[in-house]
C-alpha cells in the first residue's frame, strides 16, 4: 500500500508540476501577445499624431499664403497709381517667397509621413501656387494684365487646399 501512495504522490507531483509549467508557458504567451498589441497600438497612436500635425502644420501655413494673396489682391484693388503700389507688392512678393519655404518643408514632411494619396494632394497644392507668384512677378515688371491674372489663380489654389483638407481627414479618419 505504501508502494501505490507513493507512485500516486508523484504522480500528483509529477502532474502538478507539468501544470504549473504549462501555466507558466500560457501566461507568458499572453503577456507576450498583450505586449505586441500594446506596442501596434501605440505605433499606429504616434503614426496618427505626428500625421495629423503635419496635416495641420501644411493648411495653417496654406492659410497664410491665402492671407498674403488676399493683401495683394487689396493693393490692386485699392485704386492707388502703379508707383503707390509697387512697393507694397515687393513686401508682398519678399513674404511670399518665405511663406513659400515654410510651405515647401510642410510638404516634405507630409512626403515622408504618407500616406502617398496625401502627399500628392500636398504637392497639388504646392503646384497651385506657382502661377500666382508669376502673376505677382508679372506686375510687379509692368505687365497691366498681370493683376487681373494674380486674382484668378486664387480660387484654384484655395480649391486646393480643399482637396488637401478631403484627403487628409480621410487619411486621418482612416487609421
Amino acid at each position: 500500500m505504501a508502494d501505490s501512495a507513493l507512485w500516486i504522490g508523484a504522480l500528483t507531483a509529477g502532474t502538478a508540476v507539468l501544470a504549473s509549467w504549462v501555466t507558466s508557458r500560457g501566461t507568458s504567451r499572453a503577456a507576450e501577445i498583450q505586449a505586441a498589441a500594446a506596442e501596434r497600438t501605440q505605433r499606429v497612436v504616434r503614426i496618427s499624431e505626428a500625421r495629423r500635425a503635419a496635416y495641420i502644420s501644411l493648411i495653417e501655413q496654406a492659410h497664410k499664403m491665402a492671407e498674403l494673396y488676399w493683401s495683394a489682391s487689396d493693393v490692386y484693388s485699392s485704386g492707388n497709381p502703379r508707383v503707390e503700389q509697387l512697393p507694397k507688392l515687393k513686401e508682398i512678393r519678399l513674404a511670399l517667397r518665405e511663406e513659400y519655404g515654410r510651405l515647401r518643408h510642410h510638404i516634405w514632411v507630409i512626403g515622408l509621413e504618407g500616406p502617398d494619396n496625401v502627399a500628392a494632394a500636398a504637392e497639388a497644392l504646392r503646384l497651385t501656387t506657382r502661377p500666382a507668384y508669376q502673376a505677382l512677378e508679372a506686375s510687379i515688371a509692368g505687365d497691366p494684365d498681370a493683376p487681373a491674372l494674380f486674382n484668378e489663380c486664387y480660387d484654384p489654389f484655395w480649391n486646393s487646399v480643399l482637396s488637401f483638407v478631403s484627403v487628409a481627414r480621410t487619411a486621418v479618419h482612416g487609421l
